[in-house]
């Protein structure tokens, strides 16, 4: 099993977008979860070093991801690929009636606050739809953890993600709509 903290640095990550799926070979899946709803169906997984959102409805297929720079992606209907670094916004309206929105943020925090955020994100991280806890070369490291929230309706999926690297005192959040 790959060690995240050891492997990954917050400064690598990029942010996805594609109108297609992305095959699961290309990323290793630590924790997934399936979301069905009338409208469209969804998996979403806590990957290597970040996450992937699988929104299918009506025959379409688009698919959200954050993975180190160097992962050997298609490149075929790609409609986003953005270094993580600051806060971005984005929008897509899609021709085939999705309205897809994202939030995505790297914070660089200073160590002492670094190790009271990542107190707080352990507790969330226990009431949280989708978690992993990955391992740490150092016992007294703090731990590189991911989780998701999940807001499904019948119309729409929100998913809020927290990602740490604790090598890097960083904490990457992102809030990704998907709406019908």
């Amino acid at each position: 099993m790959s060690v995240r903290s050891a492997n990954v640095s917050a400064q690598e990550l990029v942010f996805h977008l594609f109108g297609r799926s992305v095959h699961p070979e290309l990323l290793q899946t630590y924790s997934s979860l399936d979301v069905q709803q009338s409208n469209y169906s969804a998996t979403v997984k806590i990957c290597e070093a970040g996450h992937v959102v699988e929104f299918r409805f009506s025959g379409h297929t688009v698919t959200e991801l954050i993975s180190p720079g160097n992962t050997p992606l298609p490149q075929k209907n790609s409609f986003l690929e953005r270094r993580l670094k600051g806060c971005r916004d984005e929008r897509y309206e899609l021709e085939n009636g999705l309205c897809y929105q994202a939030c995505y943020h790297l914070e660089q925090l200073e160590p002492d606050v670094y190790l009271n955020y990542h107190e707080e994100l352990l507790l969330d991280c226990n009431r949280a739809d989708l978690s992993y806890q990955f391992s740490t070369p150092n016992r007294l490291s703090p731990i590189p953890l991911s989780f998701l929230r999940i807001d499904a309706t019948p119309d729409s999926l929100l998913v809020h993600s927290y990602h740490s690297f604790p090598d890097d005192f960083a904490v990457v959040k992102t809030q990704s709509l998907f709406e019908l």
